[in-house]
């Protein structure tokens, strides 16, 4: 009975949401690749030049993130949708184990789910583009593309967690993500495939079966994720705090995450 109940009380609304999240942003992210890069598609005639086409990936890819950060799900969950930025808040100390866990598991599933969908839409397509699998670049050594992913993931979660700890700023962390991986994805993609979100890799490798190479993106994007988190403590110096575990934040939406500083409806138990 003890554990029916505490089924009953884990956050299974937050979790879906972050399911739902995951699969939009990938279906839409792997759409655009698929659409710019898929063999037989016309945009390599239109714009026969790879660096627009790559600029054009992130701002879709990273813009529908952000379109899910403002929506309805998005405020309620904090629209997290990579593992790696929620490892991170956990050890800010804005999580609980168990929504972590949940975080986490719906996160795995939407990237299964979401590239399942795009596989259905595009087919052939789709596997002309690797089914969009996050690779090393071929001239590139592993050691460089590691440390492209973890630099990468670093800049992306400290810069969260510093717009997330000004009031000023807080409201503009969706655009500042949007623009940020926008531009990684553009200078980044090239060298490392541009991750930033173990999900986001092991999604598409699962669903393809293939996993050439795929331990790196396990573990350069965590890295990157905590070494941003050791950073902004020691920068933050006790003074600062992140306010916040959601990318937009509004007060009519209730809060799951710990040590919220913010206004936020309490959940009901």
């Amino acid at each position: 009975m003890n554990t029916f109940a505490n089924w009953k009380t884990l956050n299974w609304s937050e979790y879906g949401a972050e399911l739902v999240g995951t699969a939009f942003n990938l279906l839409v992210g792997f759409s655009i690749i698929t659409f710019n890069f898929g063999k037989g598609l016309p945009m390599e005639h239109l714009i026969p030049a790879v660096s627009p086409r790559l600029l054009i990936n992130g701002l879709i890819f990273a813009g529908s993130g952000a379109l899910f950060s403002i929506s309805p799900l998005g405020k309620l969950s904090g629209s997290h949708l990579n593992p790696c930025l929620s490892l991170a808040f956990w050890m800010q100390g804005k999580m609980h184990k168990q929504d972590l866990i949940g975080y986490i598991f719906g996160q795995f599933m939407g990237a299964i789910i979401g590239t399942s969908l795009a596989l259905a839409l595009w087919g052939n397509y789709l596997i002309s583009v690797n089914y969009c699998i996050t690779l090393p670049g071929i001239n590139y050594p592993l050691w460089y593309v590691f440390l492209a992913e973890v630099f990468m993931t670093f800049m992306l979660v400290l810069s969260i967690f510093i717009f997330l700890s000004h009031h000023q700023l807080l409201r503009w962390t969706p655009l500042m993500v949007w623009l940020l991986v926008a531009t990684m994805v553009w200078l980044g993609a090239p060298i490392s495939g541009t991750s930033l979100n173990t999900a986001r890799s092991m999604g598409p490798a699962f669903v393809a079966w293939s996993w050439q190479n795929q331990w790196l993106y396990c573990i350069a994007s965590p890295l990157g994720a905590l070494t941003a988190v050791g950073v902004f403590q020691l920068i933050a110096m006790g003074e600062r705090e992140v306010l916040t575990g959601k990318l937009f934040h509004v007060p009519n939406y209730r809060c799951i995450f710990k040590n919220v500083k913010v206004p936020h409806l309490q959940k009901h138990q």
